[in-house]
């Protein structure tokens, strides 16, 4: 099955052109957007809702420290200045980084950003006894940026962090964690509930109403400090639309003009009426992560690799419409962190069946596994018949998957909890999509025994000795080509232990109206919108 990647093609904005920095563009339409996401991602400066949070109220209406560049649809995405204008590590001590801070930037309420903001915000999310402290905040960024230690401002526009060890993927950890206005939360009464109805950021969208489980309505940041990315778009409506054919059906009848993930027998009928369909391979993957406790039978290596060789994925990918690769581990094989792996995962029900005989199951003792899944949310893709499709390939070598279904939202407290805590109701594993867009997001924060939880996302309570070593030896090492090939010897080695079922990478596909102009779809799971609009 040939994977397909569909290009959008870019249309030049030309007349488009704002008529200077910070004026008003000419597009008044409102850019309506179907998200697959059940409600509005949290505003108050951390969303929830995974990575399409992210996307949707994350870098519209706030900045990191580092933002990604979300402009090339053909290279990878890189690292670049946005609320900092330079980073590096101490030359003498390579547990300390220095930061220094742009000038000249406004939160939206006209506030200053400055060295105070930023400790201010590192204080609410990872400073219990801190005044404007935010338990549900820090539970949406605590295992993204695990490294950090303390903070410390240096001058006004400067800031020492140290790492609780050297870590050089540091910098990408800093990309997860958002500035929201001191003077905003005071205003407001130092409640965050106030905040999240009248966020103040510093991002190219501002938000002007919400309607929980309705609708978000964010407007032009005139007065954003990046002029090339100010929003092409006055006006930029989120809707919550879970259910992917209500979706498709939405974009058909003109309520909406751009929907995350189509379902594949629309997407034709969509292309037939003239609407854009684009998409691109981007560093996902669709996994099953399953539990390592005492009581599981994933402990045992036969059944691990089992599973993984009694899915289908190719006629998975026929189920998609195409719209998927098939995973031969966590990384895709063009990673230069896939290594050389000796355990070849792809459809073999025969060998299968073997492992599990071996593992000590037959048709008088079949295996039972029990995994929580979602309708719909951030990375999901198509879930209910995925995994329907799943269950069959492992109904037919002897296993019986019970799907336990529950909201986006309670898989992720499962997966923040860990494996065998109350809110995952006893299931051997969870169907989590998962972000592979850095060292520290595909390694570190799930193969490490440091991010069990509560610490990170481990949920599966998987501890290695050998996988540690080679995660800190990788964070030790700052020379980018030697850092690559220890992670490639290091996915390789999960490869060949099987640890997760990993089944495919999503590339994302997005339809929208034939009048959008300015997407460009990156290989990231962060996708910039400020430059969409919908044209006159």
């Amino acid at each position: 099955m040939k994977t397909k990647r569909l290009g959008l093609t870019l249309i030049c904005l030309g007349t488009a052109g704002a008529l200077a920095s910070g004026t008003v563009w000419a597009q008044s339409k409102p850019l309506r957007v179907g998200m697959t996401l059940s409600d509005i991602p949290t505003t108050s400066g951390q969303p929830n809702g995974g990575f399409e949070g992210y996307r949707m109220t994350g870098y519209t209406l706030y900045d990191a420290l580092i933002n990604w560049k979300l402009d090339d649809a053909k290279g990878p995405s890189t690292l670049v200045p946005a609320l900092a204008t330079e980073w590096k590590v101490d030359d003498k001590d390579s547990t300390k980084w220095i930061f220094k801070l742009r000038k000249g930037v406004k939160f939206h309420d006209g506030s200053d950003f400055n060295a105070d903001a930023v400790i201010w915000n590192l204080d609410k999310l990872f400073k219990k006894e801190a005044p404007q402290h935010d338990p549900r905040q820090r539970a949406q960024v605590a295992g993204r940026i695990l490294s950090l230690k303390s903070w410390r401002k240096v001058d006004d526009y400067t800031i020492e962090f140290t790492t609780h060890a050297p870590d050089s993927t540091f910098p990408y950890q800093t990309t997860y964690v958002f500035y929201s206005s001191p003077a905003q939360y005071e205003k407001l009464g130092r409640d965050w509930n106030k905040f999240s109805a009248q966020p103040s950021g510093t991002g190219p969208f501002r938000l002007e109403k919400l309607v929980p489980r309705e609708r978000a309505e964010l407007v032009r940041n005139s007065n954003y400090w990046d002029a090339k990315r100010v929003a092409k778009s006055a006006r930029m409506i989120l809707l919550p639309i879970p259910e992917a054919t209500t979706r498709a059906s939405a974009l058909l009848s003109g309520q909406v003009d751009f929907i995350e993930a189509p379902p594949p027998d629309f997407i034709p009928r969509l292309k037939s009426q003239g609407f854009q369909i684009s998409s691109n391979v981007y560093p996902h993957i669709w996994p099953y992560f399953m539990s390592f406790k005492e009581d599981s039978p994933w402990r045992d290596l036969r059944v691990r690799k089992a599973v993984n060789l009694a899915i289908d994925r190719e006629g998975l990918i026929k189920l998609l419409g195409g719209f998927a690769a098939p995973a031969a581990g966590a990384v895709d094989k063009s990673s230069p962190w896939f290594g050389k792996p000796t355990f070849n995962i792809k459809h073999d029900p025969a060998a299968a069946k073997k492992l599990l005989a071996e593992a000590g199951y037959s048709d008088s003792k079949p295996l039972t596994l029990k995994v929580m899944v979602s309708p719909s949310g951030s990375g999901q893709m198509l879930p209910k018949p995925m995994n329907e499709y799943i269950q069959q390939n492992l109904k037919a070598v002897g296993i019986n998957l019970e799907l336990v279904t529950q909201d986006w939202e309670v898989l992720r407290n499962c997966r923040r909890a860990g494996a065998g805590s109350p809110v995952c109701q006893g299931v051997h594993g969870i169907n989590n999509s998962s972000a592979t867009v850095d060292p520290f997001s595909a390694f570190g924060r799930i193969y490490s025994s440091a991010a069990i939880p509560p610490k990170g996302f481990n949920y599966m309570h998987y501890s290695d000795p050998k996988v540690d070593a080679m995660v800190e030896k990788a964070n030790n090492t700052f020379d980018e080509k030697k850092r690559d090939q220890l992670l490639g010897e290091l996915h390789a080695y999960l490869v060949d232990q099987a640890v997760d079922v990993w089944v495919v990478h999503d590339v994302g596909p997005r339809a929208m109206s034939s009048k959008v102009r300015g997407w460009v779809q990156v290989k990231h799971w962060f996708q910039d919108l400020a430059p969409v609009y919908v044209a006159d």
